[in-house]
């Protein structure tokens, strides 16, 4: 897929020395200079300045150091693609996990899935939950991921261009730094938040969170809402180290060591599920229809 003298050519960069480098790679120094010396003549550029006190990178070896790192993860990643591909026979659902995103639900039900659905099989596919991402992913679920788990409504499906299985309504719960003075609380009421910063998502990203933070608005100005615009590791750390509280559900519990999740005496939940294409493949709906099959079995009977 490219040429195996880059990934010599960034280990004796990040090694520092042909020396070290060898002592990674297995070989011997001649070996490795013997490779760099074949990939600076055929591409025709000095990488390396060689000096009485180590290698110095050339601005060339700079730019090519930059390169090659990139060139060489898209190939590992187009060979994890292709291979992606050529197990979709094999009916493998591509589920995609990140702190805010924990696939734990899934692990949970998977024997009683597997009883629904014995020939699907999953594969956690890990990811950076940043906003970049979580637009690129879940306007393309279906390519590289099929099943994402997470807190969702009508309004953000339609952001994200995205369908939606509901599983549950999880409780509209709220996180606190284990220094906090509430975080000694098993269970909180409104009053206990007054004089506090309640950072919310900004108004429009969900309905039901509009609709708490409405209610707080007329019913409770002694709490201050705090906007802010994406949910990930960078909100809980803001939490944490601003000793605000934050909206959050019992899922993301093990989202940051030093918040605790506490529940509160209000009636607000938020739709909780699978989010996935809207014109899923014939193996992630036979995946969905086992998944909404086994939650139901877990439901008590009335």
């Amino acid at each position: 897929m490219y040429n195996p003298q880059l990934e010599t050519f960034l280990c004796v960069v990040e090694s520092g020395s042909f020396n070290r480098a060898s002592e990674k790679l297995y070989i011997s120094p001649p070996a490795v200079i013997k490779q760099i010396n074949l990939l600076e003549e055929s591409l025709n550029l000095q990488l390396f300045v060689r000096t009485h006190r180590g290698l110095v990178l050339t601005k060339a070896g700079q730019s090519l150091y930059q390169d090659a790192k990139y060139i060489i993860q898209y190939c590992k990643d187009s060979v994890t693609r292709a291979r992606n591909a050529m197990q979709e026979s094999e009916n493998i659902v591509r589920i995609g996990t990140s702190p805010m995103t924990p696939a734990q639900v899934l692990v949970d039900l998977w024997p009683q899935v597997q009883a629904h659905c014995p020939s699907v099989k999953f594969q956690l596919v890990p990811f950076d939950n940043t906003p970049e991402n979580a637009r690129e992913i879940l306007a393309n679920l279906g390519q590289k991921i099929d099943v994402v788990a997470g807190i969702f409504d009508e309004t953000m499906l339609r952001l994200r261009q995205c369908a939606g299985l509901e599983l549950s309504r999880e409780p509209i719960c709220c996180a606190v730094s284990v220094h906090h003075r509430l975080a000694q609380k098993e269970k909180l009421t409104v009053q206990d938040l007054y004089g506090e910063n309640l950072m919310l998502m900004r108004r429009d990203w969900s309905h039901y969170v509009d609709l708490l933070r409405d209610d707080i608005w007329k019913n409770h100005p002694q709490i201050h809402i705090v906007d802010f615009d994406f949910y990930d590791v960078a909100a809980f750390n803001q939490c944490e180290n601003n000793n605000c509280v934050l909206m959050a559900v019992e899922n993301w519990r093990y989202v940051h060591p030093l918040l605790r999740i506490l529940p509160v005496d209000w009636n607000y939940t938020i739709p909780f599920g699978l989010l996935h294409s809207p014109q899923p493949s014939d193996t992630v709906r036979r995946f969905l229809e086992a998944v909404e099959k086994a939650t139901k079995d877990q439901e008590p009977a009335c």
